[in-house]
């Protein structure tokens, strides 16, 4: 089906329609490549945007300073009401891709979704509820450790494959640059996305159960008397000691002499994003405490992952928000 399009020359616009059926400047249109269509719309859009260099510096300076603006905000709100914040960023995290991929028909993301969204519901049900099972916080650390270290797996083996593609090595196996590359982008956006929601969920259930244990209170003294043989996490005995070594799991001893299960405070500390003892409030040397040189970069991309929500949790509205200005303001 033959295209309507028009061609400027020489200043002067010239219109070929399907009217003009001998007029040798015509083609079909469906007969182009992508490349060909993609430079088409490039061209189309800077003519369209000719002339508007005023218009669209406003726009850019609007850009700017509602991102400084945003930014002074956010900071203050997690200041002064950090638990508001932290619940209305991870709805926004929650929900934000969520309408993005329906909008596009990314059915695999949609998958995952729903299936991370059951499991996650269902294991914070659990932490919620009073009085807590012995075994929900076993249970709950173990789930967010796992997703953890699979978000940081699939992060890892995305970032991999496109590296490897901007050095050409896909050609090596005969894979298309495009094909690679978007296959690698999907493994990173999945590997940070889950690892960035999961370490927000966990947090979560972290405060409930350790509230509801008894032996950690975010503000003011535990209700509790902590044993010796006590893990101030889970609230159940320790059976290894911490010289031994564990058939399941190890026992740790953080710089306070409080003693832990190992899964308890890993997910903890590098999960749940508490850098501090449980009972006394003392703060953890996560180095000291990870002494092995293969289990730090866990840390380093835990601390990715906290920036990497402003990205995914708050961009999108702060874009919104720009738009919104521009139509106002009357700018295209």
């Amino acid at each position: 089906m033959a295209g309507v399009f028009e061609v400027e020359v020489d200043g002067v616009e010239h219109d070929h329609g399907l009217e003009h059926h001998n007029d040798a400047n015509q083609f079909d249109v469906s007969k182009l490549s992508p490349e060909e269509k993609w430079r088409m719309e490039h061209a189309k859009m800077h003519a369209k945007h000719k002339g508007h260099e005023a218009m669209h510096a406003e726009m850019v300076l609007i850009l700017i300073v509602t991102l400084v603006v945003a930014q002074l905000v956010l900071v203050q709100w997690k200041q002064r009401h950090p638990k508001s914040y932290n619940l209305v960023t991870l709805f926004q995290m929650w929900v934000v891709p969520l309408y993005f991929t329906t909008k596009l028909h990314w059915w695999r993301f949609l998958t995952t979704w729903f299936v991370f969204s059951v499991i996650t519901a269902y294991i914070s049900f659990r932490a919620t509820r009073k009085p807590l099972a012995c075994t929900t916080p076993r249970l709950v650390y173990k789930w967010f450790l796992l997703l953890y270290k699979i978000s940081y797996a699939i992060g890892i083996a995305g970032y991999s494959i496109v590296m490897f593609t901007l050095f050409g090595i896909n050609l090596i196996f005969r894979i298309k640059p495009e094909d690679a590359m978007d296959f690698g982008v999907s493994l990173l956006f999945y590997g940070l996305y889950y690892g960035v929601l999961g370490r927000d969920f966990a947090e979560m259930c972290a405060d409930f159960m350790a509230s509801t244990v008894g032996y950690y209170s975010a503000s003011g003294m535990p209700t509790k008397h902590l044993s010796d043989n006590i893990c101030a996490v889970c609230g159940q005995p320790i059976l290894v000691d911490v010289s031994e070594e564990g058939i399941i799991e190890n026992t740790y001893r953080l710089s306070c002499n409080h003693v832990f299960h190992e899964f308890c405070i890993r997910g903890w500390c590098i999960v749940g994003k508490k850098q501090m003892c449980p009972y006394c409030k003392e703060k953890v040397d996560l180095k000291r405490m990870f002494s092995n040189p293969w289990e730090r970069p866990h840390v380093m991309y835990g601390q990715l992952l906290d920036w990497l929500r402003y990205l995914v949790a708050w961009q999108p509205v702060i874009i919104g928000f720009v738009q919104g200005i521009n139509y106002v303001l009357g700018l295209e």
